[in-house]
């Protein structure tokens, strides 16, 4: 590694660190795969920034901080199972793939999930598997997750993706309030007999649960 790499790597951890990142586990696994390996080579240049990059196919990939919040969010443990919706460039499903067991990702467009497999595989990652698909029709395949992250907007409860979960397992995401302007990170906890609790995670302020956190049932 370079000069130049190092210290841009050490500004983007400390970026991380700011943004309330204080995951030791999580911040090693950021460092462990740049994000420039999994964005499109025209965007190489900003990739080590912490902003929203195009990757194809319209869509984006959030920025690493919002990533890393989600993942916070997650909990994850090093035995679970992950579901990721939403595939991308397979960045995040690299850093996911570092901290669990197995993480399977679907990808709805062809395109951008036969990139990713091939970043994957490239990066050395033998526990990811990607899969072309529509994530809300999913659970239909009968898998359920440990845990379960989603790509994009979401409106909770989001029953199609809560199916996902077994037993008392979290889904991450980032909620979209009326009309999509009220955004922010949401923790969901499914109960084995049906309520979920809502959280929502404020970015800069520790990860922690804010106070309108709110309480609904399916």
């Amino acid at each position: 590694m370079s000069a130049s790499e190092a210290e841009e790597r050490a500004q983007f951890t400390l970026a991380m660190r700011t943004s309330g990142i204080d995951d030791l586990e999580l911040l090693r696994a950021l460092e462990r795969a740049p994000r420039a390996l999994f964005m499109p080579q025209r965007f190489a240049d900003i990739s080590g920034r912490d902003i929203a990059v195009p990757i194809g196919c319209g869509q984006t990939s959030p920025p690493p901080s919002v990533l890393a919040a989600m993942i916070v969010a997650l909990g994850l443990e090093p035995s679970d199972r992950v579901c990721e919706i939403g595939t991308g460039t397979g960045y995040c499903t690299a850093l996911l793939a570092q901290l669990a067991r197995e993480v399977v990702s679907v990808e709805r467009f062809q395109t951008l999930a036969l990139e990713a497999s091939a970043r994957i595989k490239a990066f050395g990652l033998d526990n990811v598997s990607v899969i072309w698909g529509d994530g809300y029709d999913f659970h239909e395949a009968g898998e359920r997750f440990d845990k379960v992250i989603v790509q994009g907007l979401i409106e909770p409860p989001a029953h199609e993706f809560l199916k996902l979960i077994a037993g008392e397992g979290v889904l991450a995401s980032v909620f979209a309030g009326p009309g999509r302007g009220d955004q922010g990170i949401v923790r969901l906890v499914a109960g084995r007999e049906g309520p979920v609790r809502i959280f929502e995670f404020g970015r800069g302020r520790g990860l922690r649960p804010l106070e309108r956190g709110l309480s609904r049932g399916l």
